[in-house]
C-alpha cells in the first residue's frame, strides 16, 4: 500500500481492542486493530507517521466509532483517503462502501458487481488488504454458503462486529 503523505496517527481504545488510525491530507487512510494482519510498520515508527492525537479528522474518527460500538452510529462520515491501493482493490473497497449494516455479501457477489465474476480469489485478497477496517465493511463479506471467513482483525473480531450489526451468518464448524 501506498499512502499519501504526510501521514500522522493516534490509538484510540475500543470494545475489541486498541484501534490505530491514520489519516492523510485527503483524509482517514487507515483504521487497524493493533494486532491485525497486513498493519503497516509505519504505525511503529513515530518518525514516519508522528501521533497527532488532536487531528480533526482522527478526533471525529474516534467520536464516531465509539458511537458505533455503543449501537448508535449505521454509517460513518469522515472523508476518505482509499488512494493507496490498486484500481482494482479500490473497486472492491468502493463495493464494500455500499453494503449496509446488518447485510451482508459474499466474495463471489463482490467480482460480479465490479464486472469479473472469475475474479473471486482476487477480490479475497483487496477485501484482506482493506487500510480501513469497520468503515470500510469488509467484516460483512462472507464465503457463498454464508459461513464466516477470514479476517484480517481475527474471526473473533468478525463475528462480534456482525452480531453488534445484527447480521445473519453461519458459524464455522470445528
Amino acid at each position: 500500500m501506498k499512502f499519501s503523505p504526510p501521514v500522522v496517527q493516534t490509538r484510540i481504545a475500543s470494545p475489541l481492542g486498541d484501534i490505530d488510525l491514520a489519516v492523510s491530507d485527503l483524509g482517514l487512510a487507515g483504521l487497524w486493530f493493533f494486532d491485525q494482519r497486513h498493519r503497516p510498520a509505519q504505525l511503529d515508527d513515530p518518525k514516519a507517521w508522528p501521533r497527532r492525537d488532536d487531528h480533526p479528522v482522527l478526533r471525529k474518527t474516534g467520536v464516531q466509532l465509539g458511537e458505533y460500538f455503543a449501537g448508535k452510529r449505521i454509517r460513518f462520515d469522515v472523508p476518505l483517503d482509499i488512494n493507496g491501493g490498486t484500481i482494482f482493490q479500490q473497486s472492491v473497497w468502493h463495493v464494500l462502501l455500499k453494503i449496509p449494516q446488518g447485510q451482508t455479501m459474499s466474495y463471489g457477489d463482490i467480482s460480479k458487481q465490479i464486472g469479473n465474476p472469475t475474479a473471486v480469489r482476487a477480490v479475497g485478497s483487496a477485501v484482506g488488504r482493506n487500510p480501513l477496517s469497520l468503515i470500510v465493511p469488509c467484516h460483512r463479506v462472507l464465503g457463498g454458503d454464508g459461513t464466516l471467513t477470514g479476517y484480517a482483525g481475527g474471526l473473533h473480531r468478525k463475528t462480534a462486529l456482525l452480531t453488534l450489526e445484527g447480521a445473519a451468518f453461519l458459524a464455522q464448524s470445528l
